[in-house]
């Protein structure tokens, strides 16, 4: 099997994956809400972290939790949780970040039956001075809870193998996408987005494998179309790969994103220091940031547009969980950045299921419109 198969087969059968990992390493298995969460302990206490995310399927069983205006992940991912499709969670963990998602923790760790919860203060002032000296304390306090509850102390050496596969799968994962530079990228906007989204769900060091094996095969591989208008993906958190593959069916590939299921999720590594917990932290501070922790100075802004002109791009799509707030005032800035830029921009807003038929008109107009600028 291909690697890239291999992608597509864990992140249809998530559950599976994770089931069958805590059969074969008798290990605890630890469900994460959002991408500031530092997987690198839960690596280092022997267990392995799994990214919390929705079904894309229509439910009414969250209304009585959380409010009908919260955004449509944040109740998808409860939902799953309700339903019992996390049931072989051991503990889930949160780091603060919207009051959206925050809310579907603490709902979560009052309704769902589950052996741990921890709740991180993650700093929303992450350009502060004070934010990563405030980080290595409050991972000092999980550390201890980690051990605490699997009975079992994480040492230095567990830290520095934690760092070096997390590490290495991010580094791993920017080589497949420099590879989507070049004028006829061996690999689609779907493909990419469930190798992102596979190493949120698999043993780190597997997916390491899976990587090398990857690059191993893209620099003969042709994705069996023309490459057409070279989009870029932006915006709230985005895992609907049905979506992106529905969008490349026509003249068009994602060949550059800026949400939690890529970049933003993996594009900056741990810097070693003496103190493996600060050097954690200053990783975590510095990542590419979300729109509520983008402030006083906007510097999402730069890396986007740098992000856009790395890889070329003909238009950008901007998207927006209905409800996200945060991102819904990121949009008028971004299209304005692009406008001056003169990239033009598609913006669309996504429920729990894609309105495809609707979002169809306006796609097929969009790249019509791209296509024509380019002749």
């Amino acid at each position: 099997m291909g690697a890239i198969e291999r992608f597509e087969e864990v992140v249809a059968n998530r559950h599976q994956y994770a089931q069958e990992w805590k059969q074969r390493n008798g290990g605890k298995v630890v469900g994460w809400l959002c991408t500031y969460v530092p997987e690198e302990l839960i690596y280092a206490a022997g267990m392995l972290p799994v990214r919390i995310l929705g079904s894309h399927e229509s439910q009414d069983v969250t209304d009585a939790y959380v409010s009908s205006m919260y955004c449509p992940f944040c109740r998808d991912a409860l939902a799953q949780g309700l339903k019992g499709r996390y049931a072989y969670l051991d503990g889930i963990v949160h780091a603060r970040s919207c009051i959206h998602i925050r809310n579907t923790f603490v709902m979560w760790k009052e309704h769902v039956p589950i052996d741990f919860t921890y709740l991180m203060f993650m700093p929303a002032h992450v350009q502060s001075a004070r934010a990563k000296p405030f980080l290595t304390e409050e991972y000092l306090d999980f550390k201890e809870a980690l051990e605490k509850w699997g009975g079992k102390s994480i040492s230095q050496d567990d830290l520095d193998n934690a760092i070096e596969v997390c590490n290495t799968n991010r580094r791993l994962m920017k080589q497949v996408y420099e590879l989507r530079k070049g004028d006829t990228p061996p690999i689609s906007g779907a493909e990419v987005m469930e190798m992102v989204i596979a190493s949120q769900l698999m043993d780190r060091a597997e997916h390491n494998k899976l990587l090398e094996q990857l690059l191993e095969e893209l620099p003969d591989r042709e994705i069996g179309r023309e490459t057409g208008s070279r989009l870029m993906l932006i915006g709230s958190e985005m895992d609907d790969v049905e979506f992106v593959r529905l969008v490349e069916g026509f003249d068009a590939t994602f060949v550059i994103d800026e949400h939690c299921s890529g970049t933003r999720y993996f594009w900056n590594e741990v810097i070693p220091e003496d103190n493996r917990l600060a050097a954690i932290a200053a990783r975590y501070i510095d990542r590419p940031a979300c729109p509520p922790k983008d402030w006083p100075e906007r510097r999402r802004l730069a890396f986007i547009l740098k992000l856009a002109q790395d890889y070329n791009v003909d238009g950008a799509v901007l998207i927006q969980q209905k409800f996200c707030d945060p991102h819904e005032f990121d949009i008028p800035p971004l299209q304005q950045m692009f406008k001056e830029n003169n990239i033009p921009t598609l913006f669309l807003e996504f429920d729990v299921t894609v309105p495809w038929g609707q979002f169809r008109t306006r796609v097929e107009a969009f790249l019509e419109t791209l296509e024509f600028e380019l002749v």
